[in-house]
């Protein structure tokens, strides 16, 4: 068997289910990825990270970034937690039993709860709660705990949020090539 491309303690098999991982992901030394989780190509899992497909599986898309101390979660009655291609999950946030379509955005420690949608596009701005079985829809911005409908963002606004997901990917890029442990 070939020797992983992630440090060891970063990524762990759960009653024989192992996670599937495109090989240019990257993924920090201090993520943990565990169980039944497939991560599509060119994707980021920082530093901290938890993504847990114990109870349920987890799927992220391409070009996705899980930005530092984000949980990624399942739930034990029936919801999967999907997250589409191109989408930013804010540092500190929680995805829990959700669905992420392509190019949601999820601010700084907001959180998503079981069975709710983020329609493409659609954004929850930091720190705010979208309650179970919410739904975002296309380019939607919605703040506040409880979430609520702000606005509809137009292409220009949308587009700005869209340049996080690519420089994310570049940085990904940067740190497979170029992080070393010193010392």
């Amino acid at each position: 068997m070939p020797e992983s491309p992630w440090p060891v303690g970063t990524v762990f098999s759960l009653d024989g289910i192992t996670p599937r991982i495109a090989p240019d992901v990257f993924i920090a030394p201090t993520a943990a990825v565990i169980g039944d989780v497939v991560i599509g190509a060119e994707s980021g899992i920082w530093f901290h990270a938890l993504l847990r497909g114990d109870m349920n599986s987890i799927r992220i898309g391409e070009r996705s970034n899980i930005q530092d101390h984000v949980v990624v979660h399942v739930d034990s009655g029936g919801f999967a937690t999907v997250i589409g291609d191109d989408v930013t999950v804010g540092h500190s946030a929680v995805i829990h039993g959700c669905i992420l379509k392509n190019r949601a955005f999820v601010g700084i420690s907001a959180t998503v709860l079981d069975g709710a949608v983020i329609e493409e596009g659609g954004m929850l701005a930091a720190g705010g709660l979208l309650t179970p079985g919410k739904v975002i829809g296309p380019n939607e911005l919605w703040t506040g705990s409880p979430a609520k409908l702000r606005r509809v963002m137009d292409a220009e606004e949308r587009g700005g949020f869209d340049r996080n997901a690519i420089s994310y990917r570049a940085l990904a890029k940067r740190f497979r090539a170029g992080l070393k442990a010193s010392g």
